[in-house]
């Protein structure tokens, strides 16, 4: 692709600041880590800014350079933390080689529009940057998660084998809790028995009330949707007691159906929403043309509707699938020592006794979420493409 904006090099004035700012932010957080944040602050800025001037103002060999940079950090991380820091070291060296040539050469504006003042392109990188740094504190406690789970001791932290990539400190020994454990076993089961129809509920409910509110001659809907979704908007504390009370008061509290129901009520707003986001562009001349060849109104929404509202139905079912997989707080209100799901199990065991293997248990809980948002992103594509949203 060719540049939108003709590159040519920049001066060191420029180049030397920016990769002293970016190597006192790196040296800050080893810094902060190793409790000696000003140290490494003035030591990462120095030493970025040393870099930017052998490489741009003594020695401009891209290639050479870049090799030079990944070895020499790759050997630095090694003599200070051994395999795991060598290979943190050929990446931080790889993205410095890359960065400065980057900002030296001037290739940051390549693809950018020539009128773009200097706080403009700052701003339009400078936003990439935000919503990575968003985008990495949301998801580190996952990645932390899921090596910690492979722990060979009975431990919540990283052991010495583990950061030497050590085999010896790795094991499978939580998974295999996991799976013969009884008291995890049987809160597997009971999750895997509640879920499946709480979202069969979710979806039935969800799905009509979203065609009954899209219907232009209901009154009031407004106030039924708030009221429809608000389990998703109180906090669930709320939802937990006033279910506790009533459910109690009809003598549903502790059993499955409480269970159930209760999880069915919260996974209805999510099925109502992507339902009525489907809905927004569904022809609804189709339907009335169903009706005038002779079709009664549950011949049209199983021949017509439904199979134009499938994916946000299926979109909405998943939602309501994890929800109720996921859930703790209503449970621990409305469950029973017999009807104790997985999450309960494992909150449980965050309180009473702290064993990895909980850290297995979230692992795997992970993968089903990833797995299942990851289909309702594939409908969603599916659904666009159908509706000639999307070119591909």
């Amino acid at each position: 692709m060719a540049a939108l904006t003709p590159i040519e090099p920049k001066p060191f004035s420029f180049v030397g600041p920016v990769m002293a700012g970016v190597g006192g932010f790196m040296g800050l957080l080893v810094g902060i880590a190793n409790d000696a944040g000003l140290i490494g602050l003035i030591v990462g800025a120095a030493l970025l800014a040393g870099v930017a001037f052998v490489f741009t103002q003594m020695w401009r060999q891209e290639k050479t350079a870049k090799w030079i940079l990944i070895a020499g950090f790759g050997l630095g991380g090694f003599l200070m933390g051994g395999v795991s820091a060598a290979i943190m070291g050929l990446l931080f060296g790889w993205f410095v080689g890359w960065f400065l040539f980057w900002i030296a050469e001037g290739r940051y504006r390549a693809k950018l529009v020539p009128y773009l003042t200097a706080g403009q392109v700052l701003w339009h990188y400078a936003f990439r940057v935000i919503c990575g740094a968003i985008f990495i504190f949301l998801i580190t406690p996952i990645i932390v998660v899921m090596p910690l789970s492979f722990n060979a001791e009975d431990f919540f932290t990283f052991t010495p084998e583990m950061l030497r990539l050590d085999p010896e400190g790795y094991s499978l020994k939580h998974y295999r809790d996991f799976l013969t454990n009884s008291e995890w076993t049987g809160a597997v089961w009971n999750s895997v028995k509640i879920a499946p129809v709480a979202t069969l509920i979710s979806v039935s409910l969800g799905t009509l009330a979203a065609i009954g509110l899209s219907q232009s001659h209901v009154p009031g809907k407004r106030t039924i949707m708030a009221i429809l979704i608000s389990p998703m908007i109180v906090p669930l504390i709320i939802s937990a007691t006033g279910m506790y009370f009533f459910y109690s008061s009809i003598g549903i509290q502790g059993t499955y159906w409480g269970i159930v129901l209760a999880h069915a009520v919260l996974g209805i707003p999510f099925v109502i929403i992507t339902v009525t986001a489907t809905l927004v562009s569904f022809d609804n001349s189709l339907t009335r043309a169903a009706a005038n060849m002779g079709a009664d109104p549950v011949t049209t929404f199983f021949r017509v509707q439904m199979p134009l509202i499938l994916p946000g139905v299926i979109s909405g079912g998943l939602f309501a699938f994890i929800t109720s997989f996921d859930e703790v707080v209503v449970v621990i209100f409305l469950g029973s020592a017999e009807w104790q799901t997985l999450p309960w199990q494992m909150f449980t065991g965050l309180r009473e006794q702290i064993s990895p293997t909980i850290l297995a248990a979230a692992t795997i809980l992970v993968a089903i979420s990833i797995g299942l948002l990851s289909t309702v992103e594939i409908l969603r594509r599916r659904s666009e493409r159908l509706r000639g949203m999307s070119p591909s």
